[in-house]
């Protein structure tokens, strides 16, 4: 696949492997999976289950913080911009990586792409966040071919046990 130039130079990797193929047996245990409705009311619901999660695996502050904002994100570019039913997001420690996935349903001919918003305004910046907190982000189609699944890597540290 090629890859596409985004406007603030931000560029979403197409073709990267999932974690999970390669990931450690230690970080094949550290993974979660949930889905909710493709609801406002459900991004606060995704937000709260990755704190939850990320705190029971032991993550740093920092990390949880900037991992509850790049779902909030791409939760709501889902909710938002599909016609999806239902929003699942994936999480999954490898190493010193946080991978993030949240899929819809898809139903759309666009494909999330970051983009910078005037100061006036209200929205528009997601992607861009989601690019500053991650080491690499990108957009795949999901198993089925008919959603997409948008992902991110974020670094973490673990807090001593």
């Amino acid at each position: 696949m090629t890859h596409i130039a985004h406007s603030c130079g931000v560029v979403p990797s197409h073709d990267a492997p999932s974690l999970g193929r390669y990931g450690s047996s230690i970080a094949a245990r550290l993974q979660d999976a949930f889905h909710f409705p493709a609801l406002n009311t459900s991004v606060a619901e995704a937000r709260r289950r990755v704190l939850a999660r990320l705190r029971e695996w032991g993550i740093d502050e920092v990390a949880c913080d900037d991992a509850q904002l790049v779902v909030s994100e791409l939760f709501t570019n889902a909710v938002r911009h599909t016609d999806s039913d239902k929003v699942s997001c994936q999480l999954r420690l490898s190493g010193a990586h946080l991978r993030i996935e949240v899929a819809d349903q898809g139903h759309t001919s666009t494909e999330p792409r970051a983009r910078c918003s005037g100061a006036d305004e209200e929205s528009g910046r997601g992607l861009l966040l989601v690019g500053a907190l991650s080491k690499a982000w990108g957009v795949r189609p999901d198993d089925d071919g008919r959603g997409r699944v948008v992902w991110a890597d974020l670094p973490h540290g673990r807090l001593p046990l």
